[in-house]
C-alpha cells in the first residue's frame, strides 16, 4: 500500500536509513512467492533485501545476521511505518553507552512511547543462543521474547519516553488493520509535504490539533499480539495488552 507515492516498507525504511545509529539496513522478507515484490522494490529502490522463513521469523533474523557478520543486531518490525529515527538512536545509544553489560536493550519491557516505536537491540551471541534454544512456536515467530522472557539468563536493558510519559496503551502508530493504514496514511498527507522525517512529537501534537484522525484506528488502541499468549508469557501481564 502506498504512502505519498512509495509503498509503506519503503517510507519507513527511510526513516530507519534517517537513525545516526543505524548501522546496515536490511529488509529481512520471506521467501514466498507472494513476496517477490518486495525483492524487486528493494532492487528499484537500491535498498539491500535478504530473504528468509516466513514463519520462523527467530530463524530468519539469525541467518541474516550471519550472513552479515552483525556483532550487533537492531531488530525493527515492518510494522512499525511511523517509527522515529530519534527513538532508533535513543534505544542504540543506550546500548552503546554500556559496552559489555546488556545482551538485549529495547524500549518495550515496559512500552513507554506509543506502539510502532519498536526498537531491540541484541549482540549476535544473545541472537544466536535464543535461536539454539528456542522451542515454542511463540520464540520462533516472534524473534526475541526466548531473550526478555529470561532476566535471570540474560542482560536485559530498557529506555523509556523523558519525562515519564506513557502512550504506549493510549496511541496506536502501528499497522495491522485497515483502519491503522487510514490513520497511518493520514499522518502522512498531513506532515511529510514539509517535514519527511517528522518525529513521534510532531504526530502527537498533530493529533491534538486533528483528534478525527487519532479517531481512525482508535478501537485498536492497545491490542498486541501479547493477547493471544498471555498464559505463556511470564513478564507481560493484561495491563499490557487489550483483548478484543
Amino acid at each position: 500500500m502506498p504512502l505519498q507515492g512509495k509503498p509503506i516498507f519503503v517510507r519507513q525504511a527511510e526513516r530507519v536509513l534517517a537513525a545516526r545509529f543505524r548501522g546496515r539496513v536490511i529488509i529481512a522478507t520471506t521467501t514466498a512467492e507472494d513476496d517477490d515484490p518486495v525483492e524487486a522494490i528493494c532492487r528499484h529502490e537500491g535498498l539491500e533485501c535478504f530473504r528468509g522463513d516466513a514463519y520462523d521469523l527467530l530463524d530468519r533474523h539469525y541467518q541474516v545476521a550471519l550472513q552479515y557478520s552483525a556483532g550487533t543486531v537492531i531488530k525493527i518490525p515492518s510494522d512499525c511505518p511511523l517509527i522515529d529515527p530519534a527513538v532508533i538512536d535513543s534505544v542504540v545509544d543506550f546500548y552503546l553507552r554500556h559496552p559489555g553489560e546488556y545482551d538485549f536493550v529495547s524500549n518495550l519491557h515496559p512500552a513507554t512511547w506509543p506502539d510502532g516505536n519498536d526498537v531491540e537491540v541484541m549482540s549476535f551471541i544473545a541472537l544466536e543462543r535464543a535461536w539454539r534454544s528456542a522451542t515454542r512456536p511463540m520464540e520462533r515467530e516472534h524473534t526475541t521474547p526466548y531473550i526478555w522472557e529470561r532476566p535471570s539468563a540474560f542482560r536485559i536493558g530498557n529506555v523509556v519516553m523523558d519525562g515519564g510519559a506513557d502512550y504506549s496503551m493510549t496511541h496506536r502508530f502501528t499497522i495491522d488493520y485497515a483502519e491503522d493504514y487510514a490513520f497511518i496514511r493520514a499522518v502522512f498527507d498531513e506532515l511529510y509535504p514539509s517535514n519527511p522525517l517528522f518525529g513521534t512529537a510532531d504526530v502527537l501534537a498533530l493529533l491534538e490539533k486533528r483528534p478525527e484522525i487519532y479517531s481512525l484506528n482508535a478501537d485498536w488502541v492497545g491490542v498486541n499480539w501479547y493477547r493471544h499468549h498471555l498464559d505463556e508469557l511470564k513478564t507481560v501481564g493484561i495491563e499490557q495488552t487489550r483483548k478484543i
